[in-house]
């Protein structure tokens, strides 16, 4: 899942390098944490959040399916 998330932010941000994402395993679920440059941060979250909402959508998809639960968290 920390490779799709990843995959994802660097298409769609212009300083693909700065993106990371940190994994924390939980006991109730994974938080992945997705960090990018501030200047990419609108593209990530989108208008009225509906790209970070796709993302966490995919997000719950890959996650359903390793029969995992999975919350993103975008950090500045």
């Amino acid at each position: 899942m920390k490779e799709l998330i990843e995959y994802i932010a660097k298409a769609l941000v212009d300083h693909p390098e700065q993106v990371s994402v940190n994994v924390l395993e939980g006991s109730q679920a994974t938080v992945l944490e997705l960090s990018v440059a501030k200047a990419d941060l609108g593209k990530v979250i989108g208008k009225q959040g509906r790209t970070a909402k796709a993302i966490r959508t995919i997000l719950g998809a890959a996650a359903a399916k390793e029969k995992k639960r999975a919350v993103l968290e975008i950090v500045e």
